[in-house]
């Protein structure tokens, strides 16, 4: 039996198989880019929707991650590795038309995907919310990923503000396997990867078994020399923006007096190490000819070590000179344990489809801190701490029933929803502000230097909590196809959550042939998105000598719940909501070519950010100096547009498919909601930095050209993505600097030695191009040379893969 693409999808009951025939005779009609014979953009959808084949263009591309491969075949989806972010750099933030990693909703076979349990916070892409990691789901156990680039939250519920991202696992027979080594051209960053898919049959009518394992390693990268750094951070700013030697040789002079070299403040700056094993499951059995059970899932381990900011001999408060005279990088070590299942059953009767699941997911993250020390244990303090953990739980029923009924088809259903947020303390010492005597530090104490791992402070068991809620929703939608030249889709969905009440959205799409290939094609619709149970009780609030060293204090990140925030004014988070348009043409004008252009505008409300720290009086009377809070605080307007030409052209006996796609998206705040009165101005707590991560931080502007030619054993690939202009905001401590477009080559070739093994040798960013180098000022005594932004700070990377068939 075959299963429907994401159009019938978001038009009722997920995975449901109405209309079987005609929805697999679409997925013909789409062309991805750079890969050989297969199409990629729906023409016969009312919305875009994106399907790639993640089997074919893995094996040719030089990627090797779900949010990699993406990056770089959808112009409108953005994906870029961080650097010192905490846990953002071990798990990607990834945004669709410009919004945020939350906006945009994951299913897996059709159902809803748990979400992780780490907040970004580090003034990175996606500061303040919680996203998705696509990493998690091995590469080699997908079939095909559908990109719904249309709000769907009518269809789906909360998230689905930006669009869906569908991946459906193999139901293959037969095995597969591959393995591949990369590494870039500064001889770092080594990427191992192997890979085996296993399919058997299962009793009888299609059902099946398939299995699939794959390792992974990437190696750190290295992106700053040490000649680069004004190591000791002191008076050697105007040196270094006007005289780089000038620079150099007065810490030269300063290195001579103490006896040391640049050798001994070996700093890293780039890429974390990743290390991670998957293990996935995807069956399906059929009990007789009208029932069948299936089931999916996986187990996904990662271990990632990042890097901090780097403490100088200097901050003797933060630094014990006796265990590290020269200063000290701490590194962040994790252990992220992701687990999903579902189970279910499917009845298929007189046109009747009926589905009944349950899908289960959770998302476990623990930091390690590493080469660091607790200052206010002096001489006695741990290098190295355990420092807590976070972790998420997910699990939803779901009952979904469809009837055809000739040119309707008519779906409806339901869905519970739990969901789980705790936070675990860290070793007594991550966390502690101990006196001189080595006891927890109170108000008068005397004390030796700044508590906590440096770097990273870890959770105490003031942070620590277990937080639940529910929801429940119901939903129909009716969609009316007349000869192909006329679509009407209607949906509805009512929701109700515990914590924070009821919510109703409704959508309308309209697509109409006037003339035979030439269609038009719109939609529009409410959404939201839920506050996620992270963003409403994360918090990381912690001990530390007052500014004016005057006494013990607490400072960091507070529940939006907490007496802090209420004393504030802030308010209890609720849902954002949204409102989306979209309109299009879809036209093949030729045969073999198709050109789909759609436009799209969403207007959010009540969208939900993190603000930077806060200082009032009103405070002091809870013992806390300065505080950073979650808050419903902004609307945001997003206007843009989306462009997918594709060709097929017979050459030389051979084929030649050729595809340009591009996407322009601008994203505008139109309005702020912080509380009145606060001591600290608005441009302190949600200043120009913070503006600028929403607004600028991401390319506006970007496009892929692929040409992808197949003939005879040989596949060859060349494909260009151009990644538009970006501005970074270093506020409060830096500038505002523009980095200029840039584009990058990825090229492969390869062979068939037989219909069973295939090698494919090739790059990314061939030409080894990087983002403008950043000002001084905005690179922290020049340690960053290059911001993570556009196609982050890899540079070249060469790769060879054997794929092999048995």
């Amino acid at each position: 039996m075959k299963k429907l693409s994401i159009s019938a999808l978001m038009l009722g009951a997920t995975v449901m198989y109405a209309q079987e025939v005609e929805k697999e005779k679409q997925i013909e009609d789409v062309v991805i880019v750079g890969n050989r014979n297969t199409k990629r953009t729906k023409i016969e959808t009312p919305v875009p929707v994106d399907i790639i084949n993640i089997d074919k263009i893995q094996k040719s591309a030089p990627q090797t991650t779900v949010q990699d491969l993406l990056n770089y075949v959808i112009p409108s989806f953005n994906a870029v590795r961080q650097s010192s972010s905490d846990g953002t750099e071990h798990i990607d933030p990834v945004s669709l038309r410009g919004l945020g990693p939350d906006q945009v909703l994951v299913l897996l076979n059709g159902k809803r995907r748990h979400t992780i349990s780490l907040v970004n916070y580090q003034n990175t892409v996606g500061n303040g919310s919680v996203g998705t990691d696509l990493s998690t789901i091995p590469v080699i156990a997908i079939d095909r990923i559908e990109v719904l680039r249309d709000g769907a939250a009518a269809q789906y519920g909360s998230d689905a503000i930006a669009g869906v991202i569908n991946i459906i696992l193999k139901k293959d027979i037969g095995a597969t396997a591959s393995a591949t080594y990369g590494i870039s051209g500064r001889n770092d960053g080594e990427n191992y990867q192997a890979g085996i898919n296993y399919g058997a049959a299962l009793g009888k009518d299609n059902g099946f078994v398939n299995l699939s394992l794959q390792l992974n390693h990437r190696g750190k990268t290295t992106r700053v020399q040490n000649h680069d750094l004004d190591i000791f951070g002191d008076n050697f700013a105007y040196a270094f923006a006007n005289d780089p030697a000038a620079a150099r040789a007065a810490d030269d002079a300063i290195l001579q007096q103490r006896g040391l070299t640049r050798n001994d403040f070996n700093f890293q700056v780039g890429d974390a190490q990743i290390r991670q094993a998957q293990l996935f499951l995807n069956a399906e059995y059929p009990i007789n000819d009208k029932f069948r059970f299936y089931t999916f899932g996986g187990f996904s381990l990662k271990e990632g070590k990042g890097f901090g900011f780097r403490r100088l001999p200097s901050e003797t408060s933060n630094v014990v000179s006796s265990i590290y005279p020269n200063g000290f990088q701490a590194s962040l070590g994790s252990q992220v344990y992701d687990f999903s299942y579902a189970v279910g059953t499917k009845y298929n009767a007189n046109n009747w489809l009926i589905d009944l699941s349950n899908t289960f997911g959770s998302n476990t993250f623990n930091y390690n801190v590493e080469n660091t020390n607790n200052a206010s244990l002096g001489a006695n303090s741990p290098t190295s701490f355990y420092a807590g953990a976070h972790s998420f739980l997910q699990n939803t029923i779901n009952l979904d029933v469809a009837k055809n009924l000739n040119q309707f088809n008519i779906a409806f259903g339901g869905e519970f929803r739990f969901e789980q947020y705790q936070i675990k303390p860290g070793d007594e010492a991550s966390y502690a502000q101990y006196d001189v005597n080595g006891n927890i530090a109170t108000e008068g104490s005397t004390v030796l230097g700044a508590g906590g791992s440096q770097s990273f402070i870890g959770f105490s068991p003031q942070n620590t909590l277990r937080k639940s809620r529910n929801s429940t929703a119901v939903y129909a939608d009716i969609s009316y196809d007349l000869d192909k030249k006329f679509n009407v889709d209607l949906a509805g969905r009512f929701e109700n959550y515990s914590d924070f009440g009821n919510t109703i959205n409704g959508k309308l799409a309209l697509r109409y042939e006037f003339v035979k290939n030439y269609a038009i094609r719109g939609a529009v619709g409410t959404g939201f998105r839920a506050p996620s149970l992270q963003q409403q009780y994360f918090n990381n609030s912690y001990a530390d000598i007052s500014t004016s060293g005057s006494g013990i204090v607490t400072k960091g990140i507070f529940t939006n719940d907490s007496a802090a925030a209420q004393a504030l004014g802030f308010d209890k988070l609720k849902q954002e909501t949204s409102l989306n348009g979209s309109l299009g043409l879809t036209l093949k004008p030729a045969n073999r070519l198709f050109i789909t252009l759609d436009g799209y505008w969403i207007k959010v409300k009540d969208r939900i950010v993190i603000t930077s720290n806060i200082t009032d009086p009103r405070l002091a009377d809870y013992g806390v100096e300065s505080g950073r809070f979650f808050a419903n605080a902004i609307d945001t307007e997003t206007k843009g547009v989306d462009l997918v030409v594709t060709y097929d052209w017979k050459l030389g006996g051979g084929n030649l498919n050729i595809n340009l796609a591009g996407n322009y998206t601008e994203t505008k705040i139109t309005d702020f909601h912080f509380p009145q009165n606060l001591a600290t101005p608005q441009e302190e707590f949600f200043g120009p930095d913070q503006i600028n991560i929403i607004e600028t931080l991401s390319p506006k502007t970007k496009a892929t050209l692929g040409l992808n030619y197949s003939i005879s054993k040989f596949n060859f690939l060349v494909r260009n993505t151009y990644f538009g202009k970006v501005i970074r905001d270093g506020y409060p401590f830096g500038g505002v600097q523009e980095f200029a477009p840039k584009v990058v080559t990825d090229i492969s070739v390869g062979y068939d030695f037989t219909k069973n093994i295939n090698l494919t040798i090739g790059a990314n960013n061939a030409f080894d191009v990087f983002p403008d180098l950043q000002s001084y000022e905005n690179s922290y005594y020049g340690v960053f040379k290059y911001a993570s932004v556009q196609m982050g700070t890899l540079g070249n990377y060469f790769f060879g893969r054997l794929n092999f068939n048995f």
